[in-house]
């Protein structure tokens, strides 16, 4: 488990997804360390793609109930993909949160293929799941994932999302974008 500050009121974490095998991270797959991202909303705590982890659950949560009880907003879980419920429903259970709605401060970027992109103004970042994600050399659009049918479709459709002032990248798999998110977007979508 790794908690990391991005902004002010805005953390990313990662923990071990439990059921992940070895079979997942071969070829085009994905690492076992799935992220998670925290933003303090005007008037909510936002909780995107949430997965309490294995590492230290108790530790976990404990942190998490002292951040939503400092901020005493409403919880909202928003999904990227319907493949990361993992604690979506532990967590909105637990703090008598909603899944899906979403508040002020977040956008709905892109909604096409099965994945939501979210958009934050305030910190000019983006959000995303599956569609895109980062490895070693930069972002990517995963093609084994998309599939060839559909490549060419996915790029255009994520082409308007370079008309936001993008600073920062969040994917569910590989380490954040920090600075020059557009540019790194736009490189991923020429490739």
């Amino acid at each position: 488990m790794r908690v990391q500050e991005i902004a002010t009121g805005l953390w990313r974490w990662t923990g071990l997804h439990p059921a992940w095998t070895p079979a997942d991270g071969s070829d085009e797959g994905w690492e076992q360390e799935v992220s998670c991202v925290f933003y303090e909303a005007p008037g909510a705590v936002v909780l995107f793609d949430p997965l309490v982890p294995i590492e230290d659950p108790g530790r976990f949560l404990e942190a998490l109930d002292r951040d939503v009880a400092r901020l005493g907003r409403p919880v909202h879980v928003l999904l990227t993909v319907a493949d990361h419920r993992r604690s979506s429903e532990e967590l909105a259970g637990r703090y008598g949160g909603t899944i899906g709605d979403v508040p002020r401060g977040v956008e709905v970027a892109l909604d096409r293929f099965g994945e939501r992109v979210y958009w934050i103004p305030e910190h000019r970042t983006l959000v995303f799941g599956d569609v895109v994600l980062r490895r070693a050399g930069g972002l990517e659009l995963p093609r084994t994932w998309i599939g060839e049918d559909y490549y060419e479709a996915t790029v255009d459709a994520l082409r308007p999302l370079l008309d936001l002032p993008v600073e920062r990248v969040l994917v569910a798999h590989g380490e954040p974008v920090l600075a020059d998110g557009h540019a790194a977007l736009a490189a991923a979508l020429r490739s």
